[in-house]
């Protein structure tokens, strides 16, 4: 058996694992400490998004009926009522909060993320046109395939635009903005030649709405995130070289362009599966990974944090959009980008100071 031999590296906050074989990890004790910590935020905000609604459950009475105890009406609202739109604001808000880390270690820029970026807006087109053109035939798996299609596709021009010998974060901003602004006026072009019926059910999905949703919504998601997040991990390593620049990735070895296309890939498709679950939920994918560097005070993009923060950030949301004009339910989509909007300007005013 490999024993372990700790030992204090020079980075602050920081220890490397050994083996005898030359293996070694990095232990930072305040990302985990900060992990912890998101992961408490999440759990007591999802017992009480589990409690208030029209039908008021104790929070007493909450974790026995979850395991199906207590009164059948209380287990009823619970487990067939809450908590499929609990799950799936959580898994849609560590889809977008991992899917913002990468673009934003990508184009090294904070104000880089799936929103900004023009993805979301290209995924939205596509489901959009999928509810407008489909009617009340559109299915869960059609919206999510043309949701991951139009991001892929977005992506994909947005890049090949970008490219001038080089990726230049400003310039992949600029070109999304673009993009992004394209592909809205084209939701709004099928919003006024839909149905009314259509449109109104457009409309809300746009607006990010976690009213209504089931497993159905919740388990494309969770798919994704299991297979891409361990996926994302395995590549920390190279998206913390390309962080440095091309020319010294390419002198350490490392095929730049490959590892940014896989990169990218991740984070459209894990962008795209969580827009189609609850529409385009706006700003949780800028702010979640500000949010894990600000407390994790990290050089770079922590993943793991950034999806629990994400996690957190759409289930105080919900819980926001249930209270503020109770018994009238708001768009979670409408408190992240009331949140979201300050968070756009300080990073704004926090760049013109850094020039």
């Amino acid at each position: 058996m490999m024993s372990l031999q700790r030992q204090t590296v020079r980075l602050p906050g920081a220890w490397t694992l050994r083996t005898r074989h030359g293996l070694s990890v990095a232990v930072r004790p305040r990302s985990a400490l900060t992990a912890i910590a998101f992961a408490a935020v999440f759990l007591a905000s999802g017992l009480v998004a589990f409690g208030i609604g029209n039908f008021p459950a104790p929070l007493g009475d909450v974790p026995a009926a979850l395991l199906g105890r207590g009164d059948s009406a209380v287990v009823y609202i619970v487990q067939e009522v809450r908590l499929p739109r609990v799950l799936t604001g959580a898994l849609v808000g560590a889809a977008f909060g991992v899917s913002g880390a990468i673009t934003q270690s990508i184009a090294r820029n904070p104000l880089a993320s799936p929103d900004v970026l023009g993805v979301t807006a290209g995924a939205s087109a596509a489901a959009v046109a999928v509810i407008v053109l489909g009617g009340e035939t559109a299915s869960m798996a059609g919206i999510t395939a043309a949701a991951l299609a139009g991001a892929l596709a977005t992506a994909a021009v947005v890049y090949a635009l970008a490219w001038r010998r080089g990726l230049a974060g400003l310039r992949l901003i600029l070109v999304g903005i673009g993009a992004a602004a394209l592909l809205t006026s084209f939701i709004e072009y099928l919003l006024l030649r839909a149905e009314i019926n259509d449109a109104l059910r457009a409309s809300v999905w746009l607006t990010g709405s976690l009213s209504g949703r089931g497993f159905e919504h919740a388990v494309p998601v969770g798919v994704a995130l299991l297979v891409l997040v361990p996926a994302a991990l395995a590549l920390t390593r190279n998206l913390t070289v390309i962080r440095f620049g091309d020319d010294t990735a390419r002198a350490l070895g490392l095929s730049v362009e490959r590892s940014r296309a896989a990169l990218i890939v991740v984070a459209v498709v894990l962008a795209a599966v969580a827009t189609a679950g609850a529409g385009p939920v706006a700003f949780v994918a800028l702010a979640a990974p500000r949010i894990a560097i600000m407390v994790t005070r990290s050089s770079t993009v922590p993943m793991v944090n950034s999806a629990l923060a994400g996690a957190a950030l759409v289930v105080i949301a919900d819980i926001a959009a249930r209270v503020v004009l109770a018994p009238t339910e708001l768009p979670v989509g409408i408190v992240t980008a009331a949140l979201g909007g300050p968070c756009l300007m300080w990073l704004l005013v926090r760049a013109n100071r850094t020039g």
